[in-house]
């Protein structure tokens, strides 16, 4: 396969993750979701404003932008351009960072974007299920103990190279997803800093004023 196949798959992929799903969605509303709440594009700054309706829709369509990379963009480019044993997973990996970096990079907002949770989650879906079913639960756990959907996606984040492993005992996925870990706990820096002084929002809390 060619390095002209991996690039048209990057290319594709990025623009499908780019679709800022939560500002359209607060546009339709008439609001700018960047100006309230955490001023985060993502489901769940949308969730805290626009509400339950509006947040789980961005959550499933920022999910399926990962999932539709690797699932079907990869695929219809496996049509195209026959690959070798091995290159069409390589491939799905390659539509799947795209995406996720569309997402938290998207360059109709001046490369502004969410934290790539939802779009990384779909990713996963599709190369690594068994992983995302593992940090899910995790996930879950810590949300429901803390209520910071913060703090839970970067619990997950951390246990998600180790779930890797323990499910596919694949060295190449295991530093991708550890890669995509990394990624995630980067953008949400600056949660770590309202975790540490205490001013981080708890979901179902009254938003503050829109920050980093």
């Amino acid at each position: 396969m060619e390095l002209g196949s991996y690039l048209v798959t990057a290319v594709i992929a990025y623009l499908l993750g780019s679709t800022p799903t939560g500002y359209l969605a607060g546009r339709l509303r008439g609001i700018d979701i960047r100006q309230v709440g955490s001023g985060n594009i993502g489901a769940t700054n949308v969730f805290r404003v626009l509400g339950k309706t509006a947040g789980t829709i961005v959550l499933l369509i920022d999910g399926l932008k990962g999932y539709a990379a690797c699932a079907w963009v990869a695929d219809l480019i496996l049509h195209w351009f026959p690959a070798q044993v091995g290159e069409g997973e390589a491939l799905r990996v390659t539509a799947g960072l795209a995406a996720i970096l569309g997402h938290n990079f998207t360059c109709w907002l001046k490369f502004r974007g969410g934290k790539g949770i939802a779009t990384s989650a779909g990713v996963l879906a599709a190369l690594v299920p068994g992983a995302l079913i593992i940090i899910f639960s995790i996930w879950l756990i810590i949300f429901a103990l803390t209520r910071y959907v913060s703090l839970a996606s970067i619990a997950a984040s951390l246990a998600l190279p180790f779930a890797t492993w323990l499910t596919r005992h694949h060295l190449l996925l295991t530093i991708i997803t550890g890669a995509m870990a990394a990624l995630a706990i980067y953008r949400h820096r600056a949660n770590i800093q309202r975790l540490i002084h205490g001013t981080e929002n708890r979901f179902g809390s009254k938003p503050r004023e829109a920050g980093p």
